[in-house]
């Protein structure tokens, strides 16, 4: 089943505004989802970028968010958004902290893949799983999916 993901910060596939990256400041953009199915009893989201380091020659996938934890009664995040605020739980990104951190292309302009998902179990505190322990936490689990994408290159050069 299909999640609606939004955001009022960019529209999809277009460029995430600068104060959402490593050149500004580094606020996560707020999001919004609808269509959980029945039975959802939490949520989960993360925030990847599949074209890292140079997205003329992907190598790895670099994980810029990992949240876990969300009640289904939540349906948006706020822009910039203390995960702890919502109830949520917050894995590690791939700078192995917790917390958001934004697009910071070392060359070229990469997709940022935002990717909420319906879980049918609340699975309870993780620690501080990276994406790989979250999915196998996931797996079974997913009830319904969304994806909203949106670019980034750095203005600044380097």
């Amino acid at each position: 089943m299909n999640i609606h993901l939004s955001s009022t910060s960019f529209e999809p596939e277009k460029e995430i505004p600068t104060k959402h990256t490593c050149e500004g400041a580094d606020v996560s953009p707020a999001l919004a989802w609808s269509g959980a199915p029945a039975g959802t009893k939490s949520l989960a989201l993360v925030v990847d970028d599949p074209d890292a380091p140079d997205p003329r020659a992907p190598k790895l996938t670099w994980v810029h968010w990992v949240l876990y934890g969300i009640a289904p009664s939540v349906s948006s995040l706020a822009e910039g958004v203390d995960a702890k605020a919502v109830g949520a739980r917050e894995g590690l990104n791939d700078w192995k902290a917790t917390g958001y951190r934004g697009p910071c292309p070392p060359i070229g302009r990469h997709r940022y893949f935002h990717k909420i998902y319906a879980l049918d179990a609340d699975l309870g505190d993780l620690g501080r799983p990276d994406k790989a322990a979250l999915e196998r936490a996931m797996k079974g689990h997913i009830l319904g999916q969304g994806t909203l994408i949106g670019t980034y290159a750095k203005k600044g050069g380097g």
